[in-house]
């Protein structure tokens, strides 16, 4: 009954969303996530925790404003990202501009496929629904929500201009077969993994298990990997930004999955700081000491159906 009350909470604050004015959409979106910031203490200490040891020169004052900020932003994504699944292809494209899009088409060029990938950053589920008007059609690699009701909806919202997505039980397959058709797959590499997929890398100077998946992947089959990041605008406008292919590993390289995935875990890195007020600080992203050995392998783990599925390969 709890999931079924939440999902018609959410289907009713679509339709007001509808008929709202962008500027009162991200106003709106902005005050509950203030109010969040105010009745979720556990989430608050978090998010101040993770941002004193990112930022220990910056004063406690604007520590705080950054993470004030980071709950308004998270408001505005939710009712915003409710608005866009309302508009026309058409309504949508008219919202975004695009900086660094003919990378993507290289690379689709050379014929391997494409990963796309990104952190819980901006308005990283607008960047998947628009990459699909622009460009093409990707699979979006996620996990389902506990709530099934909300899961169909937000399916319906990142499904609505084309993309598929692909869940966690017999991932890769489909992936493989996604990249072998020259197709783009999307995921995110910025939430704490756990088992034998975690690789440690830095992570703002602190060891951070991150999955190895996007690394495997692309050092198995030679597909490019590009960082994608969605800013927002002033006049409830966005930016996709997308940056240009990491670089692989040379061939033969001892430590390639965690070199690898080091490298696309700086871009993100990167943009985090540029732009901290827009990145999942509430997350307990950093929870552990690296045990010795640790490696991470994707291509190891059984699916239970006489195949193999990564164990990072959610969101």
């Amino acid at each position: 009954m709890r999931h079924r009350l939440e999902y018609w909470l959410v289907a009713a604050v679509t339709q007001a969303v509808r008929l709202l004015p962008w500027s009162l959409v991200r106003a709106c979106g902005g005050f509950m996530g203030l109010a969040a910031y105010f009745l979720d203490p556990p989430h608050r200490r978090i998010t101040l925790a993770n941002l004193e040891a990112a930022f220990p020169v910056r004063s406690a004052a604007e520590r705080s404003r950054i993470a004030r900020g980071v709950f308004a932003h998270f408001g505005r994504v939710l009712l915003e990202l409710l608005k866009f699944s309302t508009l026309t292809p058409e309504r949508m494209l008219d919202r975004v501009e695009f900086e660094g899009d003919e990378r993507a088409r290289q690379a689709y060029a050379l014929g391997r496929g494409v990963l796309f990938f990104t952190g819980h950053f901006g308005y990283w589920e607008l960047c998947g629904i628009v990459h699909a008007l622009r460009i093409g059609p990707i699979g979006v690699l996620a996990r389902a929500l506990d709530n099934l009701h909300l899961n169909r909806l937000l399916e319906q919202a990142r499904q609505s201009t084309g993309n598929t997505v692909i869940y966690r039980r017999g991932a890769l397959r489909r992936v493989m077969r996604a990249l072998e058709a020259n197709q783009g797959v999307a995921m995110l590499i910025d939430q704490h993994t756990f088992g034998p997929d975690a690789v440690y890398v830095d992570f703002f100077n602190r060891p951070a298990a991150t999955t190895s998946s996007l690394a495997a992947l692309a050092i198995r089959t030679g597909a490019p990997a590009i960082p994608v990041f969605a800013i927002p605008l002033p006049g409830c406008r966005y930016r996709m930004i997308y940056e240009h292919p990491v670089v692989l590993p040379a061939p033969g390289s001892p430590d390639a999955i965690r070199e690898f995935t080091q490298r696309c875990t700086d871009v993100l890195e990167m943009y985090v700081r540029r732009y901290p007020g827009l990145w999942l600080w509430m997350h307990r992203r950093w929870r552990e000491v690296e045990p010795a050995g640790q490696a991470g392998d994707i291509f190891s783990t059984s699916d239970g159906e006489g195949g193999t599925d990564p164990v990072g390969i959610d969101d």
